[in-house]
């Protein structure tokens, strides 16, 4: 029987085994597992890659927006306008400061924060703006930052599925301050939970390394109460591996996005991902739109094809977020989303092969439809 997962993290791999082997040998050997030269090496690889001055290596993504908005002075009091739809993580990060996360409607077709619904969710308690590189299509952020310094707003690009992006040949970090995740099944995923932030401040990225590392940067000389959120040695060894991969395997998911676009033209029940002028889309997932999402998800399960559903709920009706009050009709684009979206197979290795398959069975599905 056919199987196509979603994402295929089994045969990445197997291409770079050879090379993976080693380096978490090398970790074991000299005992490397928190700091020191492996992760050092990352960090100023990443860095580079980014186009930024400094990258501060910590846990996992949800911690990269933690510390970056509490080295940006956000707290209890303060709020933070987001964007509705995105993973949780976005808005719990907020939460864990004590400041609200207040969400504003995303664009119909980029599907990242519409920058007329920031100015309009602004008060004098907001403190930061934290756009979405949302499946990897960067955001506004000419216009966010404009509205940033028009209100004196920092601005903390949540850039976990963006690695690579850019907008009009700039790096997205070139706008910013960027907080990624490298959880496994991202554009550049680690073998376990890691992230970082990325920045061109020296100051704030001096705050944020003591603000991940118990708020010290001397052993014992404790300057605040921080957390422990630190990048591993093998994972930082697994990503200095990956990382030279990361432009042939964006490039392998741009073809594969454009491939799709073509093979589904004909079907106007669905619709494809948009590709703004000026953004460079990485392409972390192929989130189609459609009718009758959930029956024809259901359908391709039957052919042996995984989808995903980024997101079912978004932020502002999820249970965690309940007692805002919030409707459908605060967030029309973004509820029209939860209901429509569903994310097909993208990884580099997929083959043509698979993809026609893919696309042929979409293709019956609705062809079975229309006969009825």
């Amino acid at each position: 029987m056919t199987n196509i997962p979603l994402v295929n993290l089994a045969a990445q791999y197997k291409q770079i085994q050879h090379e993976i082997t080693p380096v978490v040998e090398g970790i074991m050997r000299q005992s490397e597992f928190i700091g020191g030269r492996p992760v050092v090496r990352f960090e100023q690889a990443y860095a580079e890659y980014c186009n930024a001055k400094y990258c501060i290596g910590v846990g996992n993504g949800t911690d990269a927006l933690f510390l970056a908005l509490k080295a940006s002075g956000v707290g209890s009091g303060d709020e933070v306008v987001l964007p509705a739809m995105s993973f949780v993580a976005t808005a719990e990060a907020i939460s864990m400061t004590g400041a609200t996360p207040v969400f504003a409607d995303i664009l119909p077709k980029a599907f990242t924060i519409a920058p007329q619904e920031i100015e309009r969710c602004i008060t004098n308690r907001t403190k930061a703006i934290l756009p979405v590189h949302l499946y990897g299509c960067p955001a506004d952020m000419n216009i966010i930052n404009t509205i940033a310094k028009q209100h004196d707003l920092h601005v903390i690009q949540d850039a976990a599925q963006a690695h690579g992006a850019a907008i009009n040949d700039a790096k997205i970090a070139d706008f910013g301050c960027c907080c990624y995740s490298f959880y496994p099944g991202k554009n550049l995923g680690a073998y376990g939970d890691a992230g970082a932030v990325v920045a061109n401040d020296e100051d704030f990225s001096v705050l944020v390394r003591k603000w991940a590392n118990h708020g010290r940067t001397d052993k014992y000389n404790h300057e605040f109460p921080g957390i422990n959120s630190r990048l591993d040695g093998i994972q930082a060894a697994v990503l200095s591996v990956k990382l030279k991969y990361l432009e042939h395997w964006t490039r392998a998911r741009q073809a594969l996005a454009k491939r799709y676009e073509q093979l589904l033209a004909h079907l106007p029940a669905i619709r494809c991902p948009n590709i703004p002028d000026g953004k460079n889309h990485v392409f972390h997932l192929y989130a189609i739109q459609c009718e009758n999402r959930d029956q024809l998800r259901s359908f391709l399960v039957d052919r042996g094809i995984q989808t995903g559903i980024h997101y079912p709920i978004a932020q502002p009706f999820l249970p965690a977020y309940a007692s805002m009050g919030h409707t459908p009709q605060d967030f029309p684009v973004s509820f029209e989303l939860q209901n429509t979206t569903l994310s097909l197979p993208l990884f580099p290795e997929l083959t043509e092969e698979q993809q026609t398959y893919i696309v042929n069975s979409i293709s019956e599905w609705y062809a079975k439809q229309g006969a009825k």
